[in-house]
């Protein structure tokens, strides 16, 4: 963790606000990529994930947005409500779930606060071919119009009961083009239906918070600490993080839900089930890490690099 100062807020959109954050003592912040996000440990105790939103060329400040949630558990209402320039927070060095891989061209679609992690990719992708399709309730709730209005023609907007068709936008598989998608879970969960037919790896997918699953049954486990030197044994009601934690061994932990990425561990042996939003397919196949705040053990035993 680090210290950042609160230098600005801005009121972006409708429940939108930006959060410029920059070092204390002016030194330049730690360099980071399209798709990072930080981790904000706020004066309540309450750490939250947000995307940075600004240019990965200015080293001066962070860039962050955040939605007013209408049913917030704390952390966008202490943002919107309390939240000063001046004050001092906690916060992770930036982190990277939704890297942009090369391709021969873009499409981005973001939902509401969802353009957030977009906007450095459109800055970054410079020449090569992109589009993006930009949707909410209303104009008044989408944040960051005025910076995509320097790319008028290659940004779609839907808004005020002009909606998005992602049947008709997806319809066509286009080898070579990655799409990029951020934003509610509806939007998320049509994007995939409607990319059934696309090639493997097309779809890159960020979710703010896990989507919904079934219940599935637990059973006890053993985990190997390879570095701790420590054998600790994960009951049914509890979760590898957690027990990790309990035992003095030390693994972050934020949202445990299994979209931050901040509990990622090494898998050395065995196969991890994997309950996260965050690897892919063929990143859940390979099996070399897993997120212990959610995932847990396919069979009795785990070794992990912790």
């Amino acid at each position: 963790m680090m210290i950042a100062l609160v230098r600005q807020l801005r009121l972006e959109a409708d429940r939108v606000m930006s959060v410029r954050l920059t070092d204390p003592d002016g030194r330049p912040l730690p360099p980071w990529r399209p798709g990072a996000h930080v981790g904000i440990e706020l004066p309540t105790g309450l750490t939250r994930q947000y995307s940075l939103c600004g240019s990965p060329a200015d080293r001066d400040g962070y860039r962050i947005g955040v939605l007013r949630e209408r049913r917030s558990r704390g952390g966008s209402e202490y943002v919107h409500s309390f939240l000063r320039p001046g004050q001092r927070l906690r916060i992770t060095e930036p982190r990277n779930n939704f890297p942009l891989v090369a391709a021969d061209r873009y499409l981005f679609i973001a939902g509401g606060i969802g353009i957030t992690p977009i906007l450095p990719m459109i800055e970054q992708v410079g020449a090569r071919p992109w589009r993006l399709a930009y949707c909410g309730r209303s104009v008044d709730s989408l944040a960051f119009l005025d910076e995509l209005t320097t790319h008028s023609g290659h940004v779609d907007v839907f808004a005020d009961g002009n909606r998005l068709a992602l049947t008709a936008l997806l319809a066509e598989p286009r080898p070579g083009t990655a799409v990029y998608a951020c934003g509610p879970e509806s939007l998320l969960a049509g994007v995939e239906e409607a990319m059934t037919g696309w090639p493997t790896g097309s779809l890159h997918l960020e979710r703010f918070a896990a989507r919904p699953k079934p219940v599935l049954p637990n059973h006890e486990f053993e985990v190997v600490c390879a570095r701790s030197g420590r054998t600790v044994t994960v009951p049914v009601d509890r979760s590898t993080l957690d027990v990790l934690q309990d035992n003095g061994i030390p693994v972050e932990g934020s949202c445990r839900e299994g979209v931050c990425g901040t509990c990622q561990v090494r898998v050395l042996d065995g196969t991890p089930d994997h309950r996260d939003d965050i690897l892919s397919d063929a990143e859940r196949v390979a099996g070399d890490r897993m997120f212990v705040c959610v995932s847990r053990c396919a069979g009795s035993r785990l070794v992990l690099d912790v």
